[in-house]
């Protein structure tokens, strides 16, 4: 009898049962089964996304109904400003637009190229001849303990490293080496006399343990950002200018090729309007402002304008210093604010910080004059930037509704992952946002609507524009109110938590560089009356209504700036700050402490 088996039965029992499977699988009433399944799935996916939208489009009408009740404009298009003749628009002017417009965020997340990269870009300046120069001494220091030997050689001063009198006697005898210097906007030491004028000095510090760099340079330069020491043998340093140094002559001269163009800028901003043009109905398909060659211009005219002052020329530096100003007109638009957005009011509020840092510049060097301080003033009293904030505020809100209410998924995914969202499978697959964006209903888009609505309301209350004041108080409610809101991942919260600002910075910013600007109209005041009388006033008020039509107050607290004159005839300006505590004028080492001391 024969022991093979034939493969086909042996493998027979398993493919009938597979074979069998199949066909139950596929059977009418199996497959019918599958399709009612089917169906069911599609009408519960139906059902959800209806129920969905229509809860979505519920919550955000309500919503909009209970802000428009507080007075909140959500509609887009009350923030577009209405077209204005060429010949009385900025940005019709020859060169405006090819200079300060660039194509809009959303051709900027697509990848798509700037107007003004195609043309030749003005305000620049040709490279320096002598960057690879030799450094300018300032200054020799040998350090010798308490009561040892002096070094030979003549010494101009001898300081005890523990002796707070050491610190100011030390700033004098480096300012008397330098003469006449200022930081340069773009953070280049800008010195009055030709640097084969300047000596330096040789100064011997006491002290009873080694010191090292460091804690040299905080008693000798911490005022000076633009000087370095570094060792020289032991216990010997040398202070330096550091590389990026120009004389003020040097730096005119340099500058002089940007000159044509910076007329050409003043010519055009003697029109009334400014708008860019193009299509404001889509917001984030509105042109932007080249904001690179805005800060480019600013430190041109802020330095050109130190020069000047290093030079004795008032009349000149307030020539280029009012055109900082004007650069303002070009990221507030017409009417101011209309249509900020967050980003243009806090380049604003930077060029701002600029144009009084310039300020004070004069100021301490007595170089401006009666009628420059007058002008400064004038050009200070209108200079109100929170309502500009607040309304850029707004202005944002009401457009991220409107890009969340109509643009398709598609944009969206390019506004979101910045037009690099994944390609691949398992790419799209791991990424929630991308799945999210994908497959979102249309009423979880409202939800975030509500999201973003609801936390810039909560943001706003940060100011109180009526009172011209900024509540550094509500600060942690507020923040602990949007921690709730958006801190934790949600359908309804999603994209409006992607989209958070640093409100708290902004705010904090404005409400410096204001008081900067608040600060600076007073300081004008009391150099005038100085000018007039030969000292400071014993109260601000003294400088009513001459020297000021109107005091302005702190914008944090809503109380007078404080103001004393000192025993050695200055004075000390300071505002409480955003702690809203008066610490006697002594400024803190962050933005959240201690006082806002002018300078």
């Amino acid at each position: 009898m024969s022991n093979e088996q034939n493969p086909k039965e042996e493998n027979g029992p398993a493919a009938g049962v597979f074979t069998r499977f199949f066909r139950w699988l596929f059977s009418c009433r199996i497959m019918s089964r599958w399709l009612f399944a089917l169906a069911c799935l599609a009408t519960l996916t139906g059902l959800f996304y209806a129920v969905e939208n229509w809860r979505g489009k519920r919550a955000w009408e309500q919503c909009r109904r209970e802000l428009e009740a507080k007075g909140a404009v959500l509609d887009w298009n009350a923030y577009i400003p209405a077209p204005v003749p060429d010949e009385q628009n900025v940005f019709k002017a020859p060169k405006m637009t090819e200079w300060f417009v660039k194509e809009s965020w959303a051709a900027a997340v697509s990848g798509g190229t700037s107007k003004s990269r195609d043309t030749n870009a003005p305000f620049t300046l040709p490279p320096r001849s002598h960057d690879k120069g030799d450094p300018v001494l300032v200054a020799e220091v040998d350090v010798v303990p308490l009561n040892g030997p002096l070094p030979p050689g003549k010494t101009d001063a001898v300081l005890r490293f523990d002796e707070p009198a050491a610190r100011e006697e030390a700033a004098e005898l480096l300012r008397g080496s330098i003469g006449p210097c200022v930081e340069g906007a773009t953070s280049y030491a800008l010195v009055a006399r030709p640097l084969d004028q300047i000596h330096p000095v040789r100064l011997v510090v006491q002290a009873d343990t080694a010191l090292a760099p460091k804690a040299l340079a905080e008693l000798l330069c911490p005022k000076f950002s633009y000087l370095q020491i570094a060792p020289h043998g032991s216990n010997a340093f040398r202070v330096w200018l550091n590389f990026s140094v120009y004389t003020a002559a040097d730096y005119l001269a340099q500058s002089q090729p940007a000159v044509l163009d910076l007329d050409l800028l003043r010519s055009a901003l003697d029109r009334p309007c400014a708008r860019m043009a193009g299509d404001y109905q889509r917001p984030f398909e509105r042109p932007i402002p080249n904001f690179g060659r805005l800060r480019n211009e600013a430190h041109i005219l802020s330095q050109r304008a130190q020069c000047y002052l290093l030079l004795g020329q008032p009349e000149a530096a307030w020539h280029e210093l009012t055109l900082v100003r004007g650069l303002c007109r070009l990221l507030e638009g017409s009417p101011p604010g209309k249509v900020t957005t967050l980003v243009e009011a806090m380049i604003d509020v930077a060029i701002t910080g600029l144009y009084t840092s310039v300020i004070e510049d004069g100021l301490r060097l007595r170089a401006w004059r009666e009628p420059e301080l007058a002008a400064i003033q004038k050009q200070l009293k209108d200079l109100n930037l929170l309502p500009l904030l607040r309304e850029s505020m707004n202005a944002e809100r009401a457009a991220a509704c409107r890009t969340f209410e109509t643009t398709p998924v598609a944009q969206f995914k390019k506004m979101f992952f910045l037009g690099e969202e994944p390609r691949e499978l398992w790419g799209k697959l791991k990424n929630p946002r991308f799945l999210f964006i994908g497959l979102t209903p249309r009423g979880w888009i409202y939800q975030n609507m509500c999201t973003i609505a609801l936390r810039d309301q909560l943001t706003s209350e940060l100011f109180d524009v009526s009172n011209n004041q900024v509540l550094p108080r509500k600060t942690d409610e507020i923040m602990g109110q949007l921690q709730t809101a958006v801190g934790h991942f949600t359908p309804y919260t999603f994209l409006g938590a992607a989209v958070v600002p640093n409100i708290l910075k902004a705010a904090q910013m404005l409400a410096r560089n204001q008081t900067l600007a608040n600060e600076a109209f007073v300081a004008c005041g009391l150099e005038r009356y100085r000018l007039a009388h030969g000292q400071y006033p014993e109260t601000l008020e003294a400088l009513v209504p001459q020297f000021a039509d109107k005091l302005p107050h702190d914008i944090v607290g809503g109380q007078p700036l404080k103001y004393r004159r000192t025993a050695d005839g200055q004075f000390v300006l300071y505002s409480v700050g955003w702690n809203e505590k008066d610490d006697g004028g002594v400024p803190g080492k962050t933005a959240s402490e201690g006082d806002w001391v002018w300078p």
